[in-house]
């Protein structure tokens, strides 16, 4: 009989044990870990903060200051989500990298813009004009649409976001210098460039750097293609988009709080996709 009773005692603090733990992984799993380009994601995550909160959930902001590190984290396990990309550069780090991250949730997108150095007016960009656009992939392909968009270059007839195009694929360039430099330069670059040339400048490099959006000459149109395309996501590993977690983030992600706080904050420079 004691052995019996001294057995049941052993299985009940094993079960406690073992709830105990299962109590803390639950609670543990009530933090949300979210890697960020610090501007406008982070600032865009924080608002959402107290939100959470009140259901429970703990966010937690890890910023990162390259396009890389945020998905080799997200595949690693380090992070429950990330927020700082689109789908076509997901897709293309997924088929360089072997990894398998998917979008969760369109949030918003960065509209391209036109930007003149001394150029007040498309129509006054002369012959030869320097026009420095981005080199990578992605964001070749959306500053050679805007371009199109303005009718300061041809493509072909076919050319869109889903199928990417590059300078190679200029059907006639109507006599514009068109040089291409690394996305994170651009600005930098236009910034010293001589009078008379233009930039094709990302949102948020856009933002860092101190342009206004509404001074641009020309900006990607709300509507089009690449708005849809280029859209920032929440990106999770496949198979985690329907994690409660990944539910509650998105969810007071797309709220009419955070579209009016982007209203509010970003002059037209990020608008809500939702």
């Amino acid at each position: 009989m004691k052995k019996i009773v001294t057995l049941l005692l052993a299985v009940c603090l094993l079960a406690s044990a073992l709830a105990g733990c299962a109590s803390s992984a639950k609670t543990e799993n009530k933090t949300i870990v979210v890697g960020a380009s610090s501007t406008p994601h982070a600032e865009i995550l924080e608002q959402v903060k107290d939100t959470l909160a009140k259901d429970g959930w703990t966010l937690e902001i890890k910023v990162f200051d390259d396009y890389v590190l945020p998905n080799k984290a997200l595949a690693d396990g380090e992070l429950d989500a990330n927020y700082f990309q689109h789908t076509p550069y997901l897709e293309s780090f997924n088929a360089s990298n072997g990894t398998d991250l998917v979008s969760a949730a369109k949030i918003h997108y960065e509209p391209f813009g036109i930007y003149g150095n001394g150029v007040s007016d498309l129509s006054e960009l002369a012959e030869g004009a320097t026009v420095i656009i981005p080199a990578d992939d992605s964001n070749e392909t959306r500053a050679l649409l805007l371009l199109q968009q303005e009718g300061l270059i041809e493509l072909p007839a076919d050319a869109s976001a889903a199928k990417g195009v590059t300078v190679l694929d200029i059907v006639d360039d109507h006599g514009y210098n068109i040089t291409t430099v690394q996305a994170d330069t651009v600005a930098a670059q236009f910034a010293n460039s001589d009078a008379g040339s233009l930039a094709v400048i990302n949102g948020n490099y856009a933002l860092a750097a101190g342009l206004d959006i509404n001074t641009a000459l020309a900006v990607e149109d709300a509507s089009g293609d690449a708005a849809q395309t280029y859209a920032n996501i929440i990106a999770v590993r496949n198979g985690d988009e329907n994690l409660p977690k990944i539910q509650a983030l998105v969810s007071t992600l797309q709220s009419d709080d955070v579209k009016t706080y982007i209203e509010e904050n970003y002059n037209g420079a990020v608008v809500a996709i939702f």
